[in-house]
């Protein structure tokens, strides 16, 4: 009995791991426009270790943590990339936000594709700001949703710069 259930334990503890599983493909899939509301396909991007932050102007959470993406990713130059996307639908305030908050990472606006793209990456409540943590071979190692700090990025940072 001890066994049939540890078993189901097991099985119903590997399901939910599964399930629990978020796919990076839609990320690939989504062409974004940059800041000079220019579209770019986020296939560039593939094959990098990622940080992919989604933020938006009136969030103050999203505000606070800029200038720890902005710290993670001169540590990191040239080895893990930092990509911000606003949940905006206009490039120019946009533009303005990441001039004034100095992001000298990626920034793409989302427009209508957003929240949806959010979902598909597995925030189901469109919850802001939210974080997904890419490896080079495309796996999400970890998301955060809520402000990311310098202990997350030490947690994870190993675990994006394996091969």
């Amino acid at each position: 009995m001890r066994k049939l259930f540890a078993f189901f334990i097991f099985g119903l503890f590997f399901r939910l791991t599964v399930a629990g599983e978020i796919s990076s493909a839609p990320l690939f899939a989504a062409t974004l426009n940059d800041l000079d509301d220019k579209p770019v396909a986020l296939e560039r991007y593939r094959g990098k270790p990622l940080v992919v932050n989604f933020w938006a102007r009136w969030c103050g959470p999203c505000r606070a943590e800029i200038p720890e993406l902005i710290k993670f990713r001169a540590a990191h130059k040239g080895k893990i990339e930092v990509l911000g996307i606003g949940i905006e639908d206009k490039a120019e305030p946009a533009k303005d936000f990441a001039k004034a908050y100095e992001m000298d990472y990626p920034v793409f606006i989302a427009k209508a594709q957003g929240i949806p793209l959010m979902q598909a990456l597995g925030n189901s409540k469109a919850g802001l700001p939210y974080t997904l943590f890419i490896d080079r071979n495309g796996n999400v190692i970890q998301k955060k949703m809520g402000v990311v700090r310098k202990a997350d990025f030490d947690a994870v940072q190993e675990a994006l710069l394996k091969k």
